[in-house]
C-alpha cells in the first residue's frame, strides 16, 4: 500500500469537503441557526421527529452523514469477510465488534438524512470523494474495488495481516472526517457521534496495532 497515495487521497477529500462546507454556508444554509438540538444522544436520533431534527445543521453535517454511511457499510463488508477467511479467534472477534458499531450509526445518519430531505447513500456505490476535486478519488480511508477483491480472496494469516492493516487505514478516514464534523458541523447529535467515533476507532487502531505485532 502506497502511503504517500493514501495521504494525498486524505488531504484532498479533506480539502474538498472543507470547501464544500464554506460554499455552502455562505450560500445561506441554516448553520446560524442556534436552537438547541433536540436530542444529544446519537443512538435514538432516528426517534426524533423531523421537524425536529430538521433544526440547528448545516451543509457539514449533512456530508458527514452522507460520507459516513457508505464508508460504514464498506467496514461491513470487510468485517463479514472475517467470518469465513480469518486466521485467528481476536480478528474474529474484533470485526464482529466493528460490524455490530457500524449498525445503528448506519440507522442513525440514515435518519437524520431523511428528516433533513437529503438523499440517502444506498449501497457503497456513493464511495466516491463528493467534492469532485478528482474524479478518482475516494473518501479517507476507503478500500478501492481491487483491495477489497484481493482481501476476499485471502485467508488465514495472510488475510488477518490485510484486514488489520487495511482497517487502521479504514478507521483513521473515518477519524479524519469526525474531526472535520466537529470543526465545521452544528448538528448537536453529529457532533456528539463524530466524538464517539473518534475514542472508540482510536482505541481500536491500538489494538489492531498491537495484534499486528503478534501475527
Amino acid at each position: 500500500m502506497d502511503p504517500t497515495r493514501t495521504s494525498t487521497r486524505r488531504l484532498a477529500a479533506l480539502t474538498a469537503a472543507a470547501a464544500l462546507t464554506v460554499g455552502l454556508v455562505l450560500a445561506g444554509c441554516d448553520s446560524n441557526d442556534t436552537s438547541p438540538p433536540a436530542s444529544t444522544s446519537p443512538a435514538t436520533s432516528a426517534e426524533v421527529p423531523a421537524t425536529a431534527q430538521s433544526g440547528a445543521h448545516n451543509a457539514a453535517d449533512v456530508a458527514f452523514a452522507q460520507q459516513m454511511i457508505p464508508h460504514h457499510r464498506q467496514a461491513v463488508v470487510m468485517s463479514q469477510m472475517a467470518r469465513s477467511h480469518a486466521g485467528t479467534p481476536d480478528v474474529k472477534d474484533l470485526a464482529e465488534q466493528i460490524e455490530k458499531a457500524q449498525e445503528p450509526e448506519i440507522r442513525t445518519m440514515t435518519g437524520w438524512l431523511k428528516a433533513w430531505g437529503e438523499e440517502v447513500p444506498e449501497g457503497m456505490h456513493d464511495m466516491h470523494d463528493p467534492g469532485g476535486g478528482d474524479p478518482n478519488g475516494t473518501m479517507p480511508g476507503m478500500m478501492s474495488d481491487r483491495q477489497m477483491t484481493d482481501l476476499d480472496r485471502a485467508s488465514g494469516r495472510t488475510f488477518d495481516t490485510m484486514f488489520l492493516t487495511m482497517m487502521i487505514e479504514h478507521h483513521e478516514g473515518a477519524i479524519d472526517m469526525a474531526e472535520a464534523e466537529k470543526q465545521h458541523g452544528a448538528y448537536g447529535p453529529a457532533k456528539d457521534l463524530a466524538d464517539r467515533i473518534i475514542k472508540t476507532q482510536t482505541a481500536e487502531i491500538t489494538d489492531m496495532r498491537e495484534m499486528l505485532q503478534g501475527n
